[in-house]
């Protein structure tokens, strides 16, 4: 762990237009991390279970695949995954993490990367598809790609699946380590520990390879990858309370905070500022976010737009090669 880290802390961000809205913006000078309590409840021997699970599948396609990567989105699963991995090979990630950068990030979210950077020692790559916001190359004649010009769809190909098939292509990695989980969504749920990719990254889920007796799809045509999904059998729930029992440093944006109109929000998931929204909570503590999860019926990706705006959204998107 590096101590340069605490050199980082959060400015102001008030006149930013993502804190336009519910979401009250940090309090500046403040540490860009959460550092929880370790706390080990009761009801969370089945973590044991789960985190072997997890690090079984890490160190599986370490070994069956040599160029592999970890797309790292920031949120509380990729950062699990961080804490998995570094317990799977000795506190050091053999693998680089990838930050696909839409651009679009909370800036709150930037200040938390080069933190977790310093912090955890990581070899971060950080890729842009500089040409579709620029709107010149395969875009100029579309024009620039962006939350101002086009759909939450639209954007969310361009910048984070097309961006993803740029770098793959520039490093030939033949395997992601992902942090998605079943519960998340219904088209997340048909998925597979080791999931393959054709080389248009497209995903048949309609056809998937069976998963008897740990023997898993661990080998790809050229220009085709695999998925390695270490934590597709965790619960949003159970994140939590990996999280709380390991203390794991997490973005405060998953904490209540008071908005504007007096009432407290916090976000469940975190995505591209312009079409993520916070959802009603009182919530701002760990013990409290899992107390809530025992009784909300909102959906955990119910604040994020893309999701929504069209039937079928999330299944379509990622059988384009959205994560």
């Amino acid at each position: 762990m590096s101590t340069s880290a605490s050199d980082l802390t959060l400015p102001d961000f008030s006149s930013h237009p993502a804190h336009a809205g519910k979401y009250a913006p940090p309090t500046p000078g403040s540490c860009p991390a959460f550092f929880p309590e370790k706390v080990s409840r009761s009801d969370s021997a089945h973590l044991d279970a789960l985190e072997a699970q997890s690090i079984f599948l890490l160190r599986e396609a370490f070994h069956h695949f040599k160029n592999l990567c970890m797309p790292w989105s920031m949120g509380k699963d990729s950062n699990v995954l961080i804490w998995l991995s570094r317990k799977a090979f000795g506190g050091h990630i053999p693998y680089p993490l990838l930050h696909i950068d839409t651009t679009y990030e909370f800036p709150e979210m930037l200040v938390y990367r080069d933190w977790a950077v310093r912090y955890h020692d990581l070899n971060l790559i950080v890729k842009i598809n500089e040409d579709a916001r620029a709107g010149r190359g395969a875009y100029a004649e579309r024009g620039p790609i962006g939350y101002e010009t086009a759909d939450p769809v639209t954007v969310t190909h361009e910048l984070k699946t097309a961006a993803l098939q740029q770098v793959m292509a520039e490093h030939q990695w033949s395997a992601l380590i992902t942090g998605i989980r079943r519960d998340e969504d219904p088209t997340r749920a048909k998925e597979r520990y080791f999931s393959p990719r054709n080389k248009d990254f497209e995903w048949d889920y309609k056809d998937q390879p069976p998963e008897f007796w740990n023997q898993f799809t661990t080998s790809c045509a050229a220009g085709e990858h695999v998925r390695v999904q270490a934590l597709l059998d965790w619960s949003e729930r159970d994140i939590w309370l990996y999280i709380q029992r390991e203390g794991i440093p997490i973005p405060h944006m998953y904490f209540a905070r008071r908005g504007q109109d007096g009432k407290q929000y916090r976000f469940r998931s975190l995505g591209c500022w312009p079409i993520s929204g916070p959802v009603e909570s009182g919530a701002d503590t760990i013990d409290k976010i899992i107390d809530e999860l025992a009784v909300t019926t909102t959906s955990e990706r119910a604040g994020r737009a893309q999701d929504h705006h069209e039937r079928n959204a999330m299944q379509k998107l990622r059988a384009k090669g959205f994560m």
